[in-house]
């Protein structure tokens, strides 16, 4: 099942409280990329984050879920209606996430 534009709507709108958020739209789901680093994406509806260590620390119990069949596992972020939490998060993690792999 693909991801609605809708619920990608939500979600950016959640997340416009912070500078640079981009989206790429592959194969009917969104990648969500802050400051130019892959954050995460929405999967099947699903809002999912990268597994960093601060991300871990702000929702302990957050499932871990598949945002498609091969790939690693995920958190799921269960406060999309909190703009603070969010722009909490990202912030948090910008610094664990890998920098972008340079262009040939």
């Amino acid at each position: 099942m693909a991801s609605s534009k809708e619920y990608l709507d939500f979600v950016l709108e959640q997340l416009s409280d912070l500078n640079d958020i981009t989206y790429k739209a592959m194969m009917g789901e969104y990648i969500i990329y802050y400051q130019g680093k892959i954050v995460g994406g929405i999967y099947d509806n699903r809002f999912l984050v990268k597994p960093t260590k601060s991300a871990k620390s702000l929702m302990p119990d957050a499932p871990f879920e598949l945002p498609y069949k091969g790939a690693k596992g995920m958190l799921l972020v269960e406060e999309t209606d909190n703009k603070d939490f969010l722009k909490k998060l990202f912030d948090s993690m910008l610094s664990e996430l890998p920098a972008p792999k340079k262009k040939r």
